[in-house]
């Protein structure tokens, strides 16, 4: 797209279309996610195309709602599935209008890489077969997602093509009909029919009222920059800006990263913050103000000081993609979007895995059925860019579920804090604490901190290979004299080009 004289919102919108080719168990049209943008001209504002609750919640009558395991290798983790876990899609309208108000090149022009690679076919990597057998009951669980995944009875594995020549005509009627094929037409009716009969709660006015909202990025300094994210009614953002105000005063000087001290104060980091978390801002995301009185002094201030007593003693003892983008003209683009892990539930006729946004625990801290009609579903999903004098010197993002939010933390850190390379930052090892349990990836030391007491307990697990499990953070940044860096995650199979 930049070669063919488009500019960054260009190249991101091709780059996630495309991505439903080929991470297409990793993000959908059938998802949503958020765009964090900056002009040219100076201009920050966050683009909300995340799924929304439907308008009404009494459960149907045969609720088509069941758990699932995904198994990561050294751990696993629950989510919920089917045509009940569905919320509302957002990405199709959140791509078209980003386009349209920002970018340049004709949609068709856009919408062409994916539409030839869907026609033509990719050859399944080995990141791709290792995602498949992590969602493989997902991919199993109805005939539909089986004639895409399980051709012939045999999930695809390394080598195997996949086609999605239902999507490619898609993208065709897309090119030509906007946003309201998805929305007013045929398929909105299908997909509202298809709930009504087998238990799912969209109806045809959840899809009709979508629309993309607008917000203000939540700006936090840090470090003598300017980080933007993801302002509530979704949580990542705040969280991680909650995080860096506590790490902030943490963090000492000449502190060597990966050492007992560094992981001991990064656990308590999250665990504060997860404990910050509990005092009743996860059920008022909705109201005004709310980041500001979770980053106020009155709040932080009692974690900052159980954050230093803690850490007195210290040196005696993370599916979802993200695109990164910018160019010579000073645009700067970080999108992350998801279709959680699909809901195995696929649109007739198009290929499309809508998500499963209702069944992810993490997005319903109430509990499940218990979310609020017709509103934005909180995520963990903070697309996030760092200024400096005004102008992107950072752009960030990840998937990884619960983990986005600590590995953009420890990315974000490793840049300003430590002054690490953009390909050290985001390639060095990782941590993860939650609910009393830590994980460790492999890289760390593992004698010298269990000599410090630190992972000894029986709810530590040690990684014994990096895994997208801690997340998938793909960067671009521009140095001081104008040079520009990029860096995809080996964890999620991450690449970067530079025009």
């Amino acid at each position: 797209m930049l070669r063919q004289g488009g500019n960054a919102f260009d190249a991101a919108i091709a780059a996630a279309f495309t991505a439903c080719v080929t991470e297409s168990v990793l993000t959908s049209l059938g998802g949503g996610g958020f765009l964090l943008a900056h002009t040219a001209a100076g201009h920050n504002v966050l683009f909300d195309f995340f799924c929304q609750t439907p308008e009404s919640n009494p459960p149907p009558s045969q609720l088509d709602f069941f758990p699932i395991q995904a198994n990561f290798g050294d751990t696993t983790q629950e989510f919920h599935v089917g045509l009940g876990s569905m919320a509302v899609p957002g990405s199709v309208a959140g791509y078209i209008d980003i386009h349209r108000q920002l970018g340049r090149l004709p949609l068709k022009t856009i919408l062409a890489p994916a539409r030839h690679w869907a026609t033509r076919g990719i050859t399944v990597g080995s990141f791709q077969a290792y995602c498949f057998e992590i969602l493989s009951p997902i991919l199993t669980a109805s005939a539909a997602a089986q004639a895409i995944y399980v051709p012939g009875g045999k999930l695809l594995g390394p080598g195997d093509r996949l086609y999605l020549g239902a999507f490619a005509d898609f993208l065709e009627a897309l090119a030509q009909e906007g946003s309201d094929l998805f929305y007013q037409g045929d398929l909105a009716h299908r997909i509202a029919t298809d709930c009504e009969r087998q238990g799912g709660y969209l109806r045809l006015a959840d899809l009709q009222s979508y629309r993309m909202i607008a917000r203000e990025p939540l700006a936090v300094p840090y470090r003598g920059g300017l980080l933007l994210t993801n302002p509530p009614p979704s949580s990542g953002g705040t969280l991680i800006a909650f995080a860096l105000k506590l790490l902030a005063d943490a963090l000492v000087p000449n502190l060597e990263h990966g050492s007992p001290g560094h992981v001991a104060t990064l656990v308590e980091v999250m665990r504060l913050t997860n404990l910050a978390r509990q005092d009743g801002y996860d059920s008022h995301l909705y109201q005004p103000g709310i980041a500001d009185q979770f980053l106020s002094p009155a709040h932080s201030h009692p974690y900052q000081q159980q954050l230093k007593t803690a850490l007195q003693g210290v040196n005696k003892w993370g599916s979802t993609t993200h695109i990164s983008a910018i160019d010579t003209e000073g645009n700067a683009v970080s999108l992350t979007t998801s279709n959680g892990e699909g809901s195995s539930y696929v649109i007739p006729g198009t290929a499309i895995m809508v998500n499963n946004m209702l069944g992810e625990e993490d997005l319903n801290p109430r509990g499940f059925h218990q979310w609020q009609p017709n509103q934005r579903i909180s995520s963990m999903m903070a697309p996030t860019i760092v200024l400096h004098q005004g102008k992107p010197s950072l752009v960030l993002g990840s998937g990884g579920s619960n983990r986005i939010r600590t590995a953009i933390l420890q990315v974000v850190s490793n840049v300003l804090d430590f002054g690490f390379d953009l390909d050290r930052a985001v390639h060095a090892p990782r941590l993860h604490w939650e609910r009393g349990a830590l994980h460790l990836e492999a890289g760390y030391d593992r004698p010298s901190l269990q000599a410090q007491g630190i992972g000894t307990a029986e709810d530590c697990t040690w990684w014994q290979a990096s895994n997208m499990f801690f997340g998938g953070v793909h960067a671009v940044a521009v140095g001081a004299d104008g040079s520009f860096t990029g860096v995809g995650d080996r964890r999620r199979n991450g690449a970067c080009v530079i025009v």
